[in-house]
């Protein structure tokens, strides 16, 4: 009985190791599970004979890969990564991915159902203290595009785009590298094929369906300051009217948790000041979302917003002067 037991957990184990990672050499799996090459070659036998799709890698290293099947096999999960699927399916259940909802409540479920007692009450817990806060929702995005998008980033495979810019829809073929979410959009990072050079593109103006995947590609090199940092840039200042560079006399802890990735690119100067960069089509919300902050600064792009600033402070002290007038 022992060694049966002893099988079945090293199978359960060997199932966990394919659903983590694309792709295995026998070798690692070996070293892993703590057993010779004829072991692992026994092992993924068996797990093909209980239906799991288990495909060999060639090449010369060899390898293993869990494929696609007929039906969609039993997930193996540890308590934590439980948690975050839960977490993450009541989250999707009201998020901006459109066609989620219903069946995000059903895993969720499923899930809750076959949650031990110690995990369920943490799942409770979490329900129990949270209440959504319905704010201005950005637009959706349909689930399966952004699925096939996250695969052609995970299989290095070409896509042909129908893109919808500022010049109408266009096609475009890119090398997709990452996926980059805000509160409110999906931003796909990839590399433009005709242009040459790195793009940003909102994945709610990709039109559906997505092109087939095309050839494998060889990642390139992302963006220098990183794909972040890229989009960041993009999404705050490319685009607008008016590109600000705001110094804060404040250090970079003191002043990040009051600013966001998608309001503006934030960076360090020194110990004592940072440096704020963002865009915007009017120079007065620009004033206004830096002075709101709470911290000295001064403006080095663009000299236009000297005036507004001066603009809005004598606005602010008018206001100040009647208030007290009428408090008398």
């Amino acid at each position: 009985m022992v060694p049966m037991l002893e099988t079945s957990a090293r199978l359960l184990r060997l199932l966990s190791l394919l659903q983590a990672r694309r792709d295995w050499t026998g070798a690692e799996l070996a070293d892993r599970l703590g057993v010779g090459l004829r072991t692992v070659r026994r092992d993924v036998g068996r797990l093909r004979e209980l239906g799991y799709p288990v495909d060999a890698v060639p090449g010369a290293a060899g390898g293993y890969r869990l494929g696609v099947g007929a039906a969609l096999p039993p997930l193996l999960l540890d308590d934590e990564e439980a948690v975050a699927v839960a977490i993450s399916l009541r989250m999707a259940a009201t998020g901006s991915v459109a066609g989620l909802e219903e069946g995000a409540v059903r895993a969720l479920a499923k899930l809750q159902q076959l949650l031990p007692s110690r995990l369920r009450h943490r799942m409770e817990a979490f329900r129990a203290a949270t209440v959504p806060l319905p704010g201005s929702a950005g637009p959706e995005v349909g689930a399966d595009l952004l699925a096939a998008v996250a695969a052609a980033c995970r299989d290095r495979r070409r896509v042909r785009l129908r893109y919808r810019g500022r010049d109408g829809v266009t096609a475009r073929e890119v090398e997709p590298h990452r996926l980059v979410h805000t509160p409110r959009r999906w931003y796909l990072v990839a590399w433009d094929v005709a242009k040459d050079d790195w793009r940003t593109f909102r994945v709610d103006r990709i039109e559906e369906p997505l092109g087939s995947p095309g050839a494998r590609f060889t990642p390139r090199p992302p963006p220098e300051e990183g794909t972040a940092a890229y989009v960041s840039h993009g999404i705050t200042s490319a685009p607008y009217a008016h590109q600000a560079r705001i110094l804060f006399h404040a250090p970079l802890e003191a002043v990040a948790p009051r600013t966001s990735p998608g309001a503006g690119r934030l960076e360090a100067v020194d110990a004592h000041t940072c440096l704020f960069t963002a865009g915007s089509n009017s120079l007065h919300e620009l004033a206004v979302h830096v002075a709101v902050k709470g911290f000295d600064f001064e403006v080095l792009d663009p000299p236009e917003l000297v005036p507004v600033l001066r603009e809005v402070r004598d606005r602010l002290d008018r206001a100040v002067t009647k208030s007290a007038e009428g408090s008398d």
